[in-house]
């Protein structure tokens, strides 16, 4: 990985630390509908389709109500999280100006991947962005969809960052190289590890770093 041209990035707990937000905007929309608690546990239990999915597990007789819920919590509780990871707007710009092409492939559904990329105000990096399923994970066919919209690169010049476990495997199965990236609180150094990613990286420091070599034109 000498001459990476294009750059995948997954959004929670990747390019900001949404995901102690997307909880409690869970817990904010569902408690009240089924009038039951539910745990940190029980909701990233759900987490693989988008939000409309993870309220079709946790609040299935009242969807509508629990997805519109959910996304009017979402855009409220955003002051959680008010801005990327430290260094993430400089790693983007950095990667704008050599050309790098830039992607986004998330779980997260179309209209909260849209709150929080207009919030943060980076929208403008990414010229392809895939969103999620609320039947199930679709990070593989995303991170597809984006490689033919760039041309199908050689799996070399290519690399996606993901923080969980599962972005792994949906590389592995798509045939590129990830950087996990365990720079959130949320991240599990010891699951990515395991995983054998490509390489991992502890601080966004550490993965610009790494990459800005590897982008000179």
């Amino acid at each position: 990985m000498q001459n990476i041209k294009v750059v995948i990035f997954d959004l929670d707990g990747t390019l900001a630390n949404t995901l102690p937000m997307c909880i409690a905007a869970f817990r904010k929309s569902v408690e009240p509908l089924t009038g039951n608690k539910v745990t940190d546990a029980e909701i990233v239990a759900t987490f693989g389709p988008s939000e409309e999915g993870t309220i079709m597990a946790l609040a299935p007789d009242h969807y509508d109500k629990g997805v519109a819920s959910y996304l009017n919590y979402y855009e409220e509780l955003h002051d959680m999280c008010p801005e990327p990871f430290e260094g993430i707007r400089e790693l983007l710009e950095l990667l704008k100006s050599r050309g790098v092409k830039l992607a986004m492939v998330t779980g997260k559904g179309k209209r909260s991947a849209e709150i929080s990329m207009s919030r943060f105000g980076i929208s403008h990096y990414f010229e392809k962005t895939e969103t999620g399923d609320p039947k199930g994970p679709r990070k593989v066919e995303g991170i597809r969809n984006c490689l033919e919209y760039f041309g199908n690169p050689d799996s070399e010049e290519v690399i996606y960052v993901g923080d969980s476990p599962s972005d792994i495997g949906s590389c592995r199965e798509a045939g590129i190289p990830i950087a996990a990236a365990a720079w959130a609180e949320t991240a599990e150094p010891e699951a990515l590890k395991a995983g054998a990613p490509d390489v991992l990286f502890y601080k966004v420091s550490e993965f610009f770093d790494w990459l800005e070599p590897r982008t000179i034109r």
